[in-house]
């Protein structure tokens, strides 16, 4: 199957493209976006990798030419490393993710990525013979470390760096001030937010929270381009968060404790599985 084949996209208008991994039919398919400067074109998270996205975003015409010259710099920037935004980081020449993921994308390290695929969430197979038994996140070496207010410069639009951890311990949104834009990554989206993976932080959840509701109290957001599902806007953007604060009490902490105990041994026996 070409890339071609395995990703479909919708403009949005502004220099943004939603990408989607068209036969990963999944609650775990992440969203993909592309956001299109004057001087650099910015992948955020990147997609399983079973076809390359690089290949994908030239043959479909979405990287534009620099003035006289080829395409512009495209950089990859990870929300986070877990395996369904992270696995196609390899195919890209420049990557960047939080400092406190480096280590795993540079490991490799599946244990850390949550990688959990299985072959009924493939409903067309990449290729002739492909399994999810073989599936894994490859080492990739980030050739940028991000850290909260950092701003990556598309020369006419910035994206600066929120550290907001919790769903992982390095989860970041990026944040376009001026045009009011969240790319929220797994931080938030529209749905119930996962807390209970082995480097999941209720205490840090909860912070980057608060953060969340501050940026709506302060008129800075108006649109957020989650890492799942669709599209929302300020006012669901602060029930979300507001919600997730008001039920992080003592009885979700043990629920969630004894989730996180399931989910480490289920990742460690599965991650095992891949190895051996």
């Amino acid at each position: 199957m070409s890339a071609l084949e395995w990703f479909a996209h919708k403009p949005l208008g502004g220099g943004i493209f939603w990408i989607q991994e068209r036969f990963y039919e999944s609650g775990n398919r992440a969203n993909i976006w592309l956001v299109r400067g004057s001087q650099r074109d910015v992948v955020i998270d990147a997609g399983l990798g079973l076809r390359s996205l690089p290949d994908y975003l030239r043959d479909a015409g979405l990287l534009a030419p620099a003035e006289g010259a080829g395409p512009r710099p495209l950089l990859a920037v990870a929300t986070h490393v877990h395996f369904d935004h992270s696995g196609g980081l390899q195919h890209f020449e420049e990557v960047a993710v939080h400092s406190a993921e480096a280590a795993a994308l540079l490991q490799g390290d599946n244990y850390e990525a949550v990688t959990w695929l299985s072959d009924r969430e493939v409903v067309r197979p990449p290729r002739p013979g492909w399994s999810a038994r073989q599936f894994r996140v490859p080492p990739v070496r980030p050739s940028r470390l991000l850290q909260e207010g950092d701003v990556i410069n598309l020369g006419d639009r910035q994206l600066t760096v929120m550290h907001m951890p919790g769903h992982s311990r390095g989860s970041i949104c990026l944040h376009d001030k001026d045009r009011k834009i969240l790319f929220s990554g797994d931080v938030v989206y529209d749905g119930s937010m996962i807390d209970w993976l082995p480097y999941s932080r209720i205490s840090d959840y909860v912070a980057s929270c608060q953060r969340l509701m501050e940026l709506v109290d302060r008129g800075l957001v108006e649109k957020v381009l989650p890492g799942h599902f669709n599209i929302f806007g300020a006012e669901r953007l602060y029930r979300l968060a507001s919600n997730y604060i008001s039920q992080a009490g003592i009885c979700h902490k043990i629920s969630t404790c004894a989730m996180r105990s399931i989910a480490s041994i289920a990742l460690r026996v599965a991650n095992s599985r891949i190895t051996s």
